[in-house]
């Protein structure tokens, strides 16, 4: 079950623009002979990791490809189990990261996409292929969703070791210099970071660099997954007018107690529900 937090902290929080980073470097050194973002310079690159790593339980998937994967496979690789969806637009904003960091660290590293979409396989394939996606994706699982717990926005992306520990879990798009670092760090590549041990506090707000998938106190379940996935676009796209400047997805997030937020939501929903089409009024930039 996904925590959310309550109450007016968070609202400044998400009023402020809050973005979760890692704290690394803010400009990149230069490039050394075994390249990477920190490879060069004298003082040591800072990042978080989780104060409790998780232990990841045995799963096997098949992509679609049609090979089978499983953790066991993966053991050796630091893995980054990234949640995403073709309709979602920081998802295909952060796959030309994806790639380069997969095509750099193949020896290193693996990229396992988990993609949300309630369409065929073959439509995400097509979409892979379009997009030179250089690494397996397999379509989400109830027992993925189980094993890689709350995620309620996408991208949402969790950093395994090499022993198959969750070391970090990241929501919104992924910065790529701190990915790299966290890539060679936990790869045994780089051996001068500073680790802080951090509670994961990535559980509930929405930034501009994610897109919520699931709505508190709105229920998508009855709808088709065409219909599903319009109001979800659209309740990621249609601001709420309470003032927070947030979209209605955000702001549900962010403050599950607005009375304001809630029945512009239902309404927009009730409409895609009836097969009107909805036009979002403004699209936010927060």
């Amino acid at each position: 079950m996904t925590t959310y937090f309550y109450g007016p902290l968070v609202r400044s929080l998400a009023l402020a623009g809050l973005v979760f980073v890692a704290g690394c470097s803010s400009s990149p050194p230069p490039p050394a002979a075994d390249s990477g973002p920190a490879a060069a310079t004298d003082e040591a690159p800072l990042i978080q990791l989780l104060k409790e790593p998780v232990d990841v339980p045995a799963f096997t998937v098949r992509d679609i490809d049609g090979k089978t994967i499983s953790l066991a496979d993966l053991k050796g690789k630091v893995v980054l189990v990234n949640f995403w969806a073709t309709w979602c637009p920081p998802c295909r904003a952060e796959i030309p990261d994806l790639v380069k960091l997969q095509d750099k660290y193949r020896d290193k590293l693996v990229v396992l996409g988990i993609s949300e979409d309630e369409v065929a396989p073959a439509q995400v394939k097509a979409f892979a292929t379009e997009q030179k996606m250089n690494y397996p994706i397999v379509m989400a699982t109830t027992e993925l969703r189980q094993i890689f717990k709350g995620v309620a926005a996408l991208p949402t992306t969790f950093v395994l070791d090499t022993e198959g520990k969750i070391q970090m879990r990241h929501v919104g798009m992924l910065d790529p210099e701190r990915t790299e670092i966290e890539t060679r760090y936990l790869s045994g590549a780089l051996k001068n970071a500073k680790v802080e041990r951090v509670e994961d506090e990535t559980k509930a707000l929405l930034t501009k660099a994610a897109q919520a998938k699931e709505i508190p106190g709105i229920d998508l379940t009855s709808l088709t997954p065409e219909k599903r996935t319009e109001a979800l676009k659209a309740l990621n796209a249609e601001n709420c007018t309470c003032g927070c400047e947030l979209t209605l997805a955000a702001c549900r997030i962010n403050d599950p107690s607005c009375g304001v937020s809630l029945p512009i939501a239902q309404k927009l929903v009730e409409r895609i529900a009836k097969g009107e089409k909805v036009t979002p009024a403004a699209t936010s930039t927060h």
